[in-house]
């Protein structure tokens, strides 16, 4: 099992438009067929020291194993994605994790 998880924090993030599209970019994903499971966030309204909520949206998915997870990367609904949507975002935070 391969984890990717990926944060978004948004330039402009007062603007109810751009965290509509970034989201429904995000939903363009689900077009991909290399992953097994997939899941679209926002931080959850809980407030403990340990947890950054300071993100706008979160992706996670769940591959089969790193080379689904390569497939991913190059597929080219994914490279549209970026495409379209990297001008709403100003930071992009990554964790992968291996089973």
């Amino acid at each position: 099992m391969f984890v990717h998880t990926v944060y978004f924090w948004l330039n402009n993030p007062g603007s109810d438009e751009d965290r509509q599209a970034l989201r429904a970019g995000l939903e363009t994903l689900k077009g991909i067929t290399h992953f097994e499971a997939l899941y679209i966030g926002k931080p959850a309204d809980t407030r403990r020291p340990v947890i950054d909520h300071s993100y706008d949206w979160s992706l996670t998915y769940v591959f089969r194993d790193k080379a689904a997870h390569d497939a991913y990367q190059v597929d080219p609904i994914h490279e549209k994605f970026v495409e379209n949507c990297s001008r709403y975002w100003q930071r992009v935070q990554v964790y992968d994790a291996v089973d």
